[in-house]
């Protein structure tokens, strides 16, 4: 028998059953999802911390990787740079002294030369390399006054130093060194786009000890300090300085020289934590101008000025506290009186920038090159309000401090050093007399003897001693003080030196070879 389903009740059953599968299909796709979202949860989120992780623990040896590698770029161009000067005290004999300050000549103008001591004084600093053919910027006060300059680079080659410029504004000097041979150089960064919280590496010779390098963050920008000029807006930074890092680089992450380290503030006079470098960019303009010219020519408009502030502005009724005001005019007929520039008016533009404060104006004239004319738009109070004017002024020459100073092109500080600046041997000899040889049994030697050596001078440092007898200078026979006399006139600084002497020991003469550069 068979039993057969009504069509009617047979649709109905599957139906029935497509619905229940449906919903077997879709509650199977939410446990797919959920079991999918879970196991990604499980295989995505873990691995994701453990990557936050390592980030964290290696981003130190990121960093410390990053200071070495820009350690290994910037330390062979930077240099060590030690100066002896020589005080301006004559220092005599006491039996000179009670015979007065004017004792009588010896006779021998050479001798005499020689017969004044004069105290000397040693100092050390930093540099760096900022053309192949030898030029260094460093600070003035590094080297100013310096008799003698050695520069040592980082292969231990040490090489005298001409001062090419100097600028006392920004404190920064240009010195020369002659290699033979292209030399390792940094490269100027833009200290404009430093910001605080940059990572940063000062470089230098802290109490001489060279090739040091220090990490810290730049702390603050166009900071000025205690007797600082219109001109030295320094860069603050926490990486160590010490004594002797002056005229070193501060460098940011990509190895460029964003600042010329030169002060620090100090309460013991070394490093509390607080350094200041001043910025490349006016480094580099600095640098270029002492290169080309042997001097800093700034632009100057003849004015005494004060920023804008707030108070200012809301008391003369002025939109913004934006603008210098001129206070006075420079007593001699300067660019800005010319132009008709007055007291009180208030310098809004120059030559189409807008001005922000009064050092805002000061750096643009002085960047400005000396001569060129440019438009200026100034606020001036007439009846109780401000009327906008423009002037055309022919921008002149910013006076140094010291006006008397004369300039001297490279060639000319060759050729016409000052005799007083000649690098000093520091030596006081004698002709061997009879009864110098019969005193001090001398018999059969021929040659000048040493008498004195002054410390802390070319002769100190090339070993030579007090009862040594030179016999030859540079292959010369030197019998007579006229003979050494000569030779010594003739050296330049960078010649080398060769001198044959004797030393007599225990009755035996010693013959030694004494070889330096005079400089």
């Amino acid at each position: 028998m068979r039993y057969e389903i009504q069509p009617n009740a047979r649709q109905e059953i599957e139906r029935e059953i497509m619905r229940r599968v449906r919903l077997w299909i879709i509650l199977l796709a939410i446990v797919c999802v959920a079991s999918g979202a879970l196991i990604g949860a499980l295989l995505v989120g873990h691995p994701a911390i453990a990557q936050n992780d390592a980030q964290i623990a290696h981003a130190p040896e990121a960093l410390s990787a990053s200071f070495a590698e820009i350690a290994r770029r910037v330390e062979p161009a930077v240099v060590n740079i030690e100066t002896v000067s020589t005080l301006d005290i004559a220092m005599h004999d006491e039996d000179e002294e009670d015979e007065g300050q004017n004792a009588p000549p010896s006779g021998n103008p050479f001798l005499d030369m020689f017969r004044r001591r004069r105290p000397t004084t040693r100092g050390v600093g930093s540099g760096f390399i900022v053309d192949p053919k030898g030029y260094i910027l460093t600070n003035q006060h590094v080297v100013e006054g310096a008799t003698r300059i050695k520069v040592q680079l980082q292969t231990g080659e040490k090489l005298p130093g001409e001062i090419i410029g100097m600028d006392e504004e920004t404190d920064l000097a240009v010195i020369k060194i002659n290699a033979g041979r292209d030399l390792p150089t940094v490269r100027f960064g833009n200290s404009d786009e430093a910001q605080v919280g940059d990572w940063v590496l000062a470089i230098g010779s802290p109490f001489g000890l060279d090739q040091t390098v220090t990490a810290g963050i730049i702390s603050s920008k166009d900071r000025q300090t205690r007797g600082a000029t219109s001109f030295q807006r320094f860069i603050q930074t926490d990486a160590a300085i010490n004594r002797g890092n002056s005229g070193g680089p501060l460098v940011n992450m990509h190895g460029e020289v964003i600042g010329v380290n030169s002060q620090i503030a100090t309460t013991t006079g070394d490093y509390n934590g607080i350094g200041f470098a001043l910025p490349s960019n006016m480094a580099a303009f600095v640098y270029h101008q002492l290169v080309t010219q042997g001097r800093v020519r700034r632009g100057y408009l003849g004015v005494f000025l004060e920023s804008v502030q707030r108070e200012y502005a809301q008391v003369y009724g002025l939109p913004e506290a934006r603008g210098a005001i001129v206070t006075d005019l420079s007593d001699e007929p300067s660019p800005a009186s010319r132009a008709g520039l007055q007291s009180g008016d208030v310098i809004i533009e120059f030559n189409g920038q807008p001005i922000i404060n009064a050092q805002d104006l000061i750096n643009k004239v002085a960047s400005t090159p000396v001569g060129q004319t440019v438009e200026i738009a100034y606020l001036r109070e007439i009846n109780g309000r401000f009327e906008r004017r423009t002037a055309s002024v022919a921008v002149g020459e910013r006076p140094t401090r010291n006006a008397a100073r004369t300039r001297l092109t490279s060639d000319e500080k060759r050729t016409k050093r000052p005799a007083d600046e000649r690098p000093r041997l520091g030596l006081t000899v004698s002709e061997l007399t009879p009864q110098i040889i019969a005193e001090r049994n001398l018999r059969g030697a021929r040659g000048l003897l040493i008498t004195e050596v002054e410390p802390d001078s070319i002769a100190d440092e090339a070993n030579l001693a007090k009862g040594w007898i030179i016999q030859r200078v540079n292959r010369v026979p030197v019998n007579t003080i006229a003979d050494f006399e000569r030779i010594v006139n003739a050296l330049k600084p960078g010649d080398p030196v060769v001198m044959i002497v004797v030393s007599y020991e225990g009755g035996r003469a010693n013959q030694r070879i004494i070889q330096f550069t005079y400089q």
